[in-house]
């Protein structure tokens, strides 16, 4: 028996239907695979196709001066100390 399929991540969507199997039957799958659904791999890139590309993601930033405050901001509330909270005794006695 032959039936096409899709695969979805690790699941194998089924596109006819096997009403003659019951449910919970062990079953052995073969693959074969449509020689027009492969899609070929991306070449890789040399070394200077990687950097030219690195180089235009570095300067993606350049000339954005509201840059400095927002990081000066983040930086200010990492390092902002907020003190501890702690009871006084007058509120302990209460409870």
């Amino acid at each position: 028996m032959k039936i096409k399929g899709i695969k979805r991540g690790q699941t194998i969507e089924l596109l006819e239907q096997i009403n003659d199997i019951p449910d919970g039957t062990e079953i052995i799958v073969e693959f074969v695979i449509s020689s027009n659904q492969i899609t070929k791999t991306p070449q890789t890139l040399s070394d200077e196709e990687r950097l030219s590309k690195l180089n235009q993601l570095f300067g993606v930033w350049q000339d954005q001066p509201e840059l400095v405050e927002i990081f000066a901001e983040i930086d200010q509330q990492r390092h902002a100390y907020r003190g501890r909270v702690i009871d006084s005794i007058e509120n302990q006695d209460k409870q």
